[in-house]
């Protein structure tokens, strides 16, 4: 989606001009299960139903994409309702674990009703793919080129999944959460495995983007920024590689670095 193009005044050089400059879009998104909210969240009004059902299988509300039975966009006069229709086992277990979060971008956890439930319990993640130093970058610069909104406007977050030899899948939204949400989801209606490569993100690596990330079963994380201890941990408990502050053909590994190749491993690879 374009990003909206208003009229400005810019200052520049010591003058004052007319100019346009793109803008992301930014409005309240109302996910709801079986009737109920579950979240508001701020985010781009784009590939919504990816985020709906990416959300649904970050948060844990379903397990896979067959609990999710429909998904229904509608647009309002104040916002957008997305709309998850769940299995009956689905919509028990959420009654179970009642969840509610209206919160603006950037909180991945606002709405958590206790302390056990922002450090819950994650999947452990077995597998991957193991990856050289040169395919951390070559997978940042894969991300840099499909951010076409980002291109417009500066103002977005990207995520996407790298793997050797195929295209990039990457979503946008204001809220790097939100993007990773559309990416699970547009990963799971295409029938694309996480740990058949990388996923590549723009923003810092907190918490609950290794949160969201296991309950996927990603193995690998790629970000532009710096983790958080409780990420670095929480990662190393799921069995996670992290590779942060990956920049200009440098990264730093913080967990479970056996997925990236040593020079050695390549040399051995090519003998």
């Amino acid at each position: 989606m374009d990003g909206k193009i208003p009229r400005a005044r810019a200052y520049r050089a010591g003058q004052w001009h007319s100019a346009e400059r793109p803008l992301a879009e930014e409005v309240p998104v109302a996910i709801t299960v079986n009737g109920t909210t579950q979240a508001v969240m701020m985010a781009t009004p784009a590939d919504l139903p990816d985020f709906a059902r990416g959300f649904a299988l970050t948060e844990g509300l379903a397990q896979s994409l067959a609990e999710i039975e429909e998904v229904e966009v509608l647009a309002g006069l104040q916002g957008i309702e997305a709309r998850l229709w769940l299995t009956e086992a689905a919509a028990g277990r959420i009654e179970a674990r009642r969840r509610r979060s209206v919160g603006p971008v950037g909180c991945g956890l606002c709405g958590i009703e206790s302390l056990a439930e922002a450090l819950r319990p994650l999947p452990r993640v077995p597998g991957g793919i193991r990856i050289t130093p040169a395919d951390v970058a070559d997978a940042m610069q894969a991300l840099a080129a499909a951010q076409s909104l980002h291109e417009l406007t500066r103002a977005v977050h990207g995520a996407g999944l790298w793997r050797p030899g195929a295209a990039l899948v990457a979503r946008e939204d204001v809220g790097r959460h939100n993007a990773l949400d559309k990416l699970a989801g547009a990963l799971a209606l295409a029938g694309i495995a996480p740990a058949s490569g990388a996923v590549v993100l723009t923003s810092r690596l907190s918490v609950d983007m290794v949160q969201k990330a296991a309950m996927i079963g990603a193995p690998l994380l790629i970000a532009a920024s710096a983790p958080t201890t409780l990420a670095v941990d929480q990662a190393t408990g799921a069995g996670i590689t992290l590779i942060a502050r990956a920049r200009g053909g440098e990264f730093e590994v913080h967990s479970h670095p056996g997925r990236v190749m040593t020079q050695s491993d390549e040399d051995s690879d090519a003998a």
